[in-house]
C-alpha cells in the first residue's frame, strides 16, 4: 500500500511528505533578527514560552545545549509567567501563527514585567506587536504546519539567544552544518524509496493499529515527545511518551498488571550518548518485563553528534507518522478539531 503513489496521493492531498521531505533545509534558514539591537543588560535568566513545536524547540536547545548554558533556563506552556521574571530575564514568546492564546498573553505579561522580549512567529498578533513596538523578533516562513516547522523554530531561538549574548554563534553554525547530511538521511525516507528498503514505512507498518508509546532517555526525551506530537498530529493517533530513568520510579511496575495482551507498540530512542545507566535501564527494563508488554522496537538515532540525532528523530517521526496515516486512510495535514477547539475558546 504504501509503494503505491495513487493510495498515497489520494490520502496526502496537501503533500506533507513533500514537506517532512523540505526539513532538512530547515536548517539553513538564516533567521535574521528584526530590531535585534538591545540595551546590552546582563541576562540572568531564560524564559521561552510556547506551544507544542515551539515549545519541542527550547526543549531540544535546553537538551543540547545544557553544558553551554550558565544560567537558568525554562520553557512555559500555559498563561502565566514565573514570578521571577524581570527585567533580567529574556522571555521569548514562540508561536508559528502569532495567535496562540496562552503566549500572546506571557509576551503581555513580560512587557509588564520590564524584561526583555523577543518574538518567533511567521505572523499574528505577536508579529504585530513585536514591530510596533521595535521588539526583536525573527519571522519564521508560512506555509507548514507549525508540528512541521520545528527546525525553523530551533534556528530562530538559537538565534535570538546568540543575539542576547547568551550562548556564542557556532551553535547556530553547528545546526546548519548538518543540513546536507540530514538531505541524504532522510531521502532513504521518501515515497519513492520501496518498503524493504524504506525505515520509516516498515516501522509505520509495525504501528498500524496499535497505541504507541515512545520512551526516550535524557538526551532523547526531546525526541520522544516530538513522535507523541507528530503521532497525534499526522496520524491522528492517541500516543504516549516518558524518558529514562523517571520511568523506572513508577510507569515500569504499571506495565505488569492486567491484560498481559496488550495493544501497544513500544518503541525506545536510543542515543549512544547517552549515560551508561540509561542505555542499560532500557536493556534491563525490556528484558524484566519480557511477557508482560510488547517487546520494544529500538529505534537507534542516526548521526555522531548530538544535534544530529535529535533533527534525524525528529524528521523520521514525520516520515513515520505521515505514512501511518495514510496507512489508517486519512489526510496527514489537517488538524480541524484543533482549529475548532481554537475557534470556540475566541467566542
Amino acid at each position: 500500500m504504501l509503494d503505491d503513489l495513487n493510495v498515497i496521493k489520494q490520502c496526502d492531498s496537501n503533500d506533507a511528505l513533500g514537506v517532512a521531505g523540505m526539513q532538512a533545509d530547515q536548517a539553513s534558514f538564516s533567521a535574521d533578527v528584526l530590531d535585534g539591537d538591545n540595551d546590552g543588560r546582563q541576562i540572568s535568566s531564560v524564559v521561552v514560552t510556547g506551544m507544542g513545536g515551539s515549545a519541542l524547540a527550547a526543549l531540544i536547545v535546553k537538551t543540547w545545549l545544557k553544558s553551554d548554558l550558565h544560567i537558568p533556563f525554562e520553557i512555559v506552556r500555559t498563561y502565566d509567567l514565573p514570578e521571577y521574571v524581570d527585567g533580567n530575564t529574556l522571555v521569548v514568546a514562540s508561536s508559528y501563527s502569532g495567535n496562540t492564546e496562552e503566549t500572546v498573553a506571557c509576551f503581555e505579561q513580560a512587557n509588564t514585567k520590564g524584561a526583555q522580549v523577543a518574538v518567533i512567529a511567521s505572523g499574528g498578533k505577536l508579529a504585530d506587536m513585536a514591530s510596533e513596538n521595535g521588539i526583536a523578533r525573527v519571522m519564521l516562513p508560512t506555509g507548514v504546519q507549525p508540528r512541521m516547522g520545528v527546525i525553523y523554530n530551533l534556528r530562530a531561538l538559537v538565534k535570538l539567544l546568540v543575539s542576547f549574548g547568551v550562548i556564542g554563534a557556532d551553535k547556530f553554525d553547528e545546526i546548519s552544518s548538518v543540513a546536507e547530511w540530514l538531505k541524504s538521511e532522510t531521502a532513504k525516507w521518501s515515497v519513492d524509496v520501496s518498503t524493504t528498503e524504506n525505515y520509516a514505512k516498515q516501522l509505520a507498518i509495525h504501528a498500524v493499529g496499535k497505541t504507541a508509546i515512545f520512551y526516550g532517555g535524557t538526551l532523547t526525551a526531546p525526541v520522544a515527545y516530538k513522535w507523541k506530537i507528530s503521532w497525534n498530529e499526522n496520524a491522528k493517533n492517541v500516543a504516549f511518551w516518558n524518558e529514562f530513568p523517571e520511568f523506572n520510579h513508577n510507569e515500569f511496575i504499571g506495565w505488569t498488571s492486567h491484560p498481559v495482551d496488550k495493544p501497544f507498540a513500544v518503541f525506545d530512542l536510543i542515543s549512544p550518548l547517552e549515560h551508561p545507566q540509561i542505555l542499560k535501564r532500557f536493556e534491563v527494563s525490556d528484558r524484566l518485563l519480557s511477557g508482560q508488554r510488547p517487546k520494544t522496537t529500538n529505534i537507534n538515532l542516526g548521526g555522531n553528534t548530538l544535534i544530529k540525532q535529535l533533527l534525524w528523530g525528529s524528521i523520521l517521526a514525520d516520515y513515520v507518522s505521515i505514512y501511518l496515516a495514510i496507512l489508517n486512510g486519512i489526510n496527514p495535514t489537517p488538524v480541524q478539531l484543533i482549529e475548532k477547539l481554537k475557534h470556540e475558546l475566541e467566542n
